[in-house]
């Protein structure tokens, strides 16, 4: 067996059953504001199932897959983390969430204008795709797993574009402490559905959140009205979201139109072909590539790449340092080994910026 080079290491692949537990321990860990990764074991497991026969799936895709990944050290042989995507938003019922806006007032008679925020109840992210169930070991925050975990399913997208939207979102974990306070929830919707934020968590399990769509308001939430309190909560992250939320803002999504319903978190927003990683992606033979990145690490041009087989089912990512010296660059037999491919297959690669690496 070729032995796993330095400069590769970790490797992202779908999840599996044999996957389970480690799904367990993560859900588990990140259970705030993460509905998508619900700490139930039968929960964990259909979604294992669906996910399964979404990467199996050929032809033309229905709308309702997900695709759930999972994030491999390498030289440990451990799991680090897992993220998915919904291939379309919305597609049993609406995706709903309040859009930004900001409307004018004015009285010509008393020379007085207004420019006020308002929250309007909108069904704009229907039938979008989704980044979801992002979480990634606290220890390994600082290195590259969390990137090839967030940007490697973005080479999966890619490849298989016509499986998914034009346009992508992600939701991010709003503002909520330890107690179950949340200052959004407590301002808005709790006064509309009698429970608190905790209670709201668990109802929303599993569920889509048409159910809270049902119960809203149709008009505008006016944002001076609320406390001051949830105010400055609107689009505000918790701390869990700050890792995958810098690395989306990096991506290129906007983060400004939307919140979410319950706790008024971001929701970024993207067109797929503009996001960096998309559109600095490439596919060529994997010999080329590594002989590409040998020349590279040569002349110290790149610090690292993410690179990835084109298949659906069997699908593998790696993120390959690029810097230092030539004859440390890994060759096309290992890197086909660790993707499951062979040297003269084609492989889809994107640079990762030599900032990016140098926070990791």
């Amino acid at each position: 067996m070729t032995r796993t080079p330095s400069t590769i290491p970790f490797r992202l692949r779908p999840a599996g059953p044999d996957d389970l537990p480690d799904l367990e321990r993560f859900a588990q860990a990140s259970a705030h504001g993460i509905t998508t990764l619900p700490p139930d074991r039968a929960a964990l497991a259909a979604r294992l199932e669906r996910s399964a026969e979404a990467f199996a799936a050929p032809g033309a895709a229905t709308g309702d897959e997900i695709h759930l990944f999972v994030v491999e050290d390498l030289a440990r042989g451990r799991l680090v983390g897992t993220a998915g995507i919904a291939a379309n938003a919305g597609s049993a019922e609406r995706f709903y969430a309040f859009r930004n806006e900001f409307v004018v007032h004015s009285s010509a008679a008393l020379g007085v204008t207004n420019r006020v925020h308002t929250l309007q109840l909108c069904d704009d992210l229907t039938g979008v795709t989704l980044l979801t169930s992002f979480y990634v070991e606290p220890e390994y925050a600082d290195t590259l797993a969390p990137q090839l975990l967030s940007r490697g399913r973005l080479l999966f997208v890619a490849q298989f574009a016509e499986r998914f939207s034009e346009r992508i979102a992600a939701e991010s974990p709003g503002l909520a402490d330890d107690a179950g306070r949340c200052p959004f929830w407590d301002a808005v919707g709790r006064r509309f559905f009698g429970m608190d934020y905790p209670a709201i968590e668990r109802l929303a399990v599993g569920r889509r959140k048409a159910f809270i769509a049902q119960l809203m308001p149709a008009g505008p939430v006016y944002v001076p009205l609320l406390p001051e309190e949830a105010q400055w909560a609107i689009g505000q992250l918790h701390p869990v979201g700050e890792l995958p939320f810098s690395i989306l803002t990096d991506e290129g999504f906007d983060p400004d139109a939307y919140v979410d319903l319950f706790d008024g978190g971001p929701i970024g927003q993207a067109r797929v072909a503009e996001l960096k990683t998309v559109a600095g992606s490439r596919v060529q033979r994997l010999a080329d590539y590594a002989a590409r990145g040998r020349r590279r690490r040569a002349a110290v041009a790149e610090s690292a790449s993410l690179v990835a087989n084109t298949r659906r089912d069997g699908f593998r990512a790696l993120c390959v340092e690029t810097s230092g010296p030539a004859g440390a660059a890994p060759d096309a037999a290992a890197l086909a080994e660790l993707l499951g491919i062979a040297p003269d297959d084609k492989v889809r690669s994107a640079p990762l910026s030599a900032a990016v690496v140098a926070a990791h």
